[in-house]
């Protein structure tokens, strides 16, 4: 038996509270904590427990059930000095891993200093993939596994269409590697009425590809780049 991760949230703001609520979603074990009554009050639903609690006090944050705790995320973001002093407080007790959110480079350096072993950017990470987004309207969605690698949805070049994965020899041309289809068909129902269907599908090299269709692909950010600007 897998034994159940437990995640400490501290600071439920929007941030926080989507990351209590994903977590618990997919199973997490979530004990979340912020000194806000009503943000408490609005997440205590959805999470194993939650407590009103200032993270930046060492003697309340020392008599919260800390001991479980396998990873703490530090979600507080524009109050810097609390996110530094409660990743402080939490490095001191000897929480496992902790994860803090920073807003600018200076921020992240001194969490890492005190003790933080990850350090994110939503902002910046959110920022740069709409930018890549605006700037690449064929894109449908991105998500970044590494900082040169990534797995996009985009609609297929025109190029491409009415031929084969294998006539087009995509993962040696192109050091793409097409992962799946999406694809769009519309029928009509007893009543004579238009119904779209879409369907995901793992296609094998003999799939002809339709204009329409959505490829979910994966590879380099300079080799993505060089498909979507295919025509």
């Amino acid at each position: 038996m897998v034994e159940e991760k437990v995640f400490g949230v501290f600071g439920l703001g929007v941030f926080g509270k989507e990351i209590c609520s994903v977590l618990a979603e997919m199973g997490g074990k979530v004990l979340a904590f912020d000194s806000n009554t009503r943000l408490v009050e609005r997440i205590k639903d959805s999470v194993s427990q939650a407590f009103i609690l200032d993270s930046t006090d060492e003697e309340s944050l020392s008599n919260a059930p800390l001991s479980s705790v396998d990873v703490a995320i530090v979600a507080i973001g524009d109050r810097v000095e609390a996110s530094i002093l409660t990743t402080t407080l939490l490095k001191k007790l000897n929480v496992p891993h902790i994860i803090a959110r920073a807003i600018s480079d200076l921020h992240a350096r001194v969490l890492k200093a005190v003790g933080a072993d990850e350090v994110i950017f939503i902002e910046i990470n959110q920022g740069r993939l709409l930018a890549k987004r605006l700037m690449s309207p064929r894109t449908l969605d991105l998500v970044a596994i590494a900082d040169d690698f990534s797995i996009v949805e985009m609609y297929v070049p025109h190029v491409f269409a009415e031929k084969s994965i294998q006539h087009l020899d995509i993962s040696k041309k192109y050091h793409i590697v097409v992962i799946a289809i999406k694809r769009t068909t519309t029928s009509i129902d007893e009543e004579g009425n238009p119904v779209v269907n879409q369907s995901v599908f793992f296609p094998d090299r003999s799939e002809l590809l339709h204009p329409h269709d959505i490829l979910i692909v994966a590879g380099r950010n300079s080799d993505i780049d060089n498909l979507k600007h295919l025509h």
